[in-house]
């Protein structure tokens, strides 16, 4: 919302989040840099000169992992692979995930038990390599997968 209300000003995410769906998400609203908590305060001023000049700022202690990501998400064609692997039932929980529904509500409307829908969530969280629900939000989002 800050970058939509003022396209200019600078961000910087502070946080103690690793995984490379939050500092995907967090670049994905047009956050300017992401560092870690655990950065010293040599890194916060590099950071902040680094992005005065206009450039994204990522943490050394996230940038391999994000690189790895890209070139691992490049070797594959992108979110086709994982995709193939989701059973029909599995794409059916995912979309509701991301509509918002709970597992109460999308056991009723699947007509399954709630340790169905639990089965399937952990289920895509491994196919896809997510940790969360946001993250599969994100995911659905991201491939269109949301009506």
């Amino acid at each position: 919302m800050i970058k939509r209300r003022e396209p200019d000003i600078k961000i910087i995410a502070l946080t103690v989040h690793k995984s490379h769906e939050y500092v995907r998400a967090t670049l994905d609203a047009k956050a300017d840099g992401y560092m870690l908590k655990d950065d010293t305060h040599l890194q916060l001023l590099t950071a902040i000169e680094s992005v005065i000049k206009g450039n994204v700022y990522l943490s050394p202690g996230i940038t391999n992992k994000v690189v790895s990501g890209y070139l691992d998400k490049d070797a594959d064609s992108p979110g086709s692979h994982s995709w193939d692997t989701l059973t029909d039932r599995e794409r059916q929980v995912i979309k509701l995930i991301a509509e918002g529904f709970k597992n109460r509500d999308i056991a009723e409307s699947l007509s399954v038990s709630i340790k169905t829908v639990e089965k399937h969530r952990s289920n895509l969280m491994k196919k896809l390599d997510l940790h969360n629900a946001s993250s599969l939000t994100s995911y659905a989002i991201e491939n269109h997968i949301t009506g």
